[in-house]
């Protein structure tokens, strides 16, 4: 498929890093944060769009796999993928990749599962996307589920 994934990136800053010289796990919620707003831009709910409307995207859960470890100075990228929506959620799926290491890898270094829900915060209480927003949402709801299901997805907490 041709469809360009959503994109977020960001190097490591050194006030990011821990004794170890790796990036400090609250930090990879903070980068794939920054991915749900640069997803968020894409859809039409930007800056513009929240003022307008008084509705933003409230995260109402995620989860985070750690694969490899990260390190102070690295470029990373993160890429969105869309697995299901709604008329008010987003069920997303981030993959963050390393841009300078590991020998050209795609491999992911860390994945976030998320669901997203539209939120009119004078409520706040949750609210449907505005028409324009919802056209955007199905469009590349529909361009991603042509892609494979990705591996970390739908993963739960538990011992054996």
């Amino acid at each position: 498929m041709a469809y360009e994934l959503p994109q977020y990136r960001d190097t490591v800053r050194a006030e990011w890093g821990d004794y170890n010289g790796h990036l400090r796990d609250a930090f990879y919620g903070l980068i794939f944060s920054y991915a749900t707003d640069a997803l968020m831009d894409r859809l039409g709910l930007d800056a513009v769009c929240r003022a307008r409307t008084q509705c933003s995207i409230y995260t109402v859960e995620y989860h985070i796999n750690f694969l490899q470890e990260v390190k102070v100075g690295a470029e990373v990228q993160v890429t969105t993928q869309v697995l299901a929506a709604d008329a008010k959620r987003l069920h997303v799926y981030h993959a963050m990749t390393l841009l300078d290491g590991a020998e050209g890898s795609t491999d992911p270094v860390a994945v976030s599962e998320q669901m997203l829900l539209h939120v009119d915060t004078r409520g706040p209480k949750s609210a449907v996307f505005t028409p324009e927003v919802m056209l955007l949402v199905r469009a590349m709801a529909a361009e991603h589920a042509g892609l494979a299901r990705p591996a970390y997805a739908g993963r739960v907490i538990r011992l054996p």
